[in-house]
């Protein structure tokens, strides 16, 4: 049986961007992929504008905490998006690493925290389509659209046999990891 993908999101509080990016893919993946966040310099709560904003979007965000980045967590991790937090990320060989250049929205009203949380929704869209996951909005409006005979079902469902696998082909991602291809989550 083949793992799930794993995805670590850290910024330097783990209270606003990461978490929200968090927030976004296990709402749009369910339990598909294994998500973490974490940070360098993790508050004592969570951002309540980053809460607020989230909620907006029907996420519920206020049953995590700030977590302290660890070495462990990165190592776990096939894929580690870093947002502000400089080089206190370790980096591992075979990881897949991404910096997401967002404003921190520590300190900003609602208004100017809004586009952030926008950002980080495209960027975490974008992150499960090169994962190669169909998110769970893709695929209750795949099934919406799709006709209702059995054989439409038969080919939208996988077929014994279909997995997921790591593979290593592509460009390099993240201008801090230029010397290795990142994986990419393909079926098989």
């Amino acid at each position: 049986m083949v793992s799930k993908p794993s995805v670590l999101f850290v910024c330097v509080h783990n209270a606003g961007r990461s978490q929200m990016a968090a927030g976004y893919l296990t709402h749009l993946t369910g339990d598909q992929i294994e998500v973490r966040s974490a940070g360098s310099q993790p508050a004592d709560q969570i951002n309540p504008i980053a809460v607020a904003v989230m909620a907006e979007d029907g996420i519920d965000i206020t049953t995590e905490h700030p977590k302290i980045l660890t070495t462990d967590a990165v190592q776990a991790s096939d894929v580690v998006i870093t947002m502000g937090c400089g080089d206190t990320c370790p980096v591992f060989p075979g990881k897949r690493y991404e910096d997401w250049d967002l404003p921190d929205p520590a300190g900003q009203n609602i208004d100017a925290v809004r586009p952030i949380r926008d950002q980080i929704k495209a960027r975490v869209r974008d992150l499960i389509a090169s994962l190669g996951i169909s998110s769970i909005e893709r695929a209750a409006s795949a099934a919406r659209s799709a006709p209702s005979s059995r054989s439409s079902r038969a080919k939208a469902s996988p077929e014994p046999g279909n997995h997921r696998s790591l593979t290593t082909s592509g460009s390099p991602r993240s201008p801090r990891a230029s010397w290795w291809s990142p994986p990419r989550w393909s079926t098989h």
